[in-house]
């Protein structure tokens, strides 16, 4: 049960993730929570395989901020990668007089 809110809180934080940064246009609507979600999944996972307690506190600081900052990261990349990689097909359009 305690997986199931861990994985609603990275999925409100990607949706926060996605909203707060630019490029909105160049993301998908579901990128930020489908990322903060998987990342809090695994990072749940991992931290409970290491020997950490469910009702301990730092479980749930340590994969809520860290699918927070997985989502971040992720949607901040790839927003500067598509703007580029946008940037650079319109000169090799407008050179070919397309």
């Amino acid at each position: 049960m305690e997986l199931l809110f861990a994985v609603l809180g990275g999925i409100i934080l990607g949706a926060v993730a996605h909203v707060v940064l630019p490029w909105r246009g160049t993301r998908g609507v579901l990128l930020g929570p489908v990322v903060g979600g998987v990342a809090a999944a695994v990072l749940w996972e991992v931290l409970t395989w290491a020997g950490w307690r469910y009702d301990a506190t730092w479980i749930w600081v340590v994969s809520l901020v860290g699918s927070g900052v997985v989502a971040l990261v992720v949607e901040w990349v790839l927003g500067r990668r598509r703007e580029r990689a946008d940037a650079s097909y319109y000169e090799q359009v407008k050179a070919r007089g397309a």
